[in-house]
């Protein structure tokens, strides 16, 4: 099993930072992908950013240029970095990771999820 946990949510002003934290864990013999998600209310889950093991990133419009995505791969982390936040920023975080398995008899590919984080930005 592959576990994802996500931390540093919580509430803060607009125009204000904050840094999202991921741990995977778990019989992880290579990561490709990791990346981070959000759902506002009543909408369906869209991607942030993502960034491979190599260090190439992808970023959704709506947070170029405010946003940034790292990651530790010995850590097997992934961060996010969140300035000059918006109302419209307000969401449940995911972080997910796809990459390579282990098991008791064979290898195989795997996608998990975090539980989510909340992020409200808020005056």
């Amino acid at each position: 099993q592959v576990q994802l946990v996500e931390s540093g949510g919580g509430l803060v002003q607009p125009g204000g930072s904050l840094t999202l934290s991921c741990a995977a864990s778990g019989s992880i013999l290579s990561i490709n992908a990791m990346g981070w998600y959000r759902q506002a209310p009543g909408k369906g889950r869209e991607l942030v950013a993502v960034i491979t093991s190599g260090g190439r990133t992808n970023y959704a419009d709506s947070v170029k240029g405010r946003f940034t995505v790292s990651r530790d791969n010995a850590k097997k982390r992934v961060y996010l970095q969140m300035n000059s936040l918006k109302p419209e920023d307000t969401a449940v975080y995911y972080c997910n990771a796809e990459g390579v398995m282990s098991t008791a008899d064979y290898t195989r590919t795997f996608a998990a999820w975090g539980q989510g984080t909340q992020v409200t930005v808020s005056s």
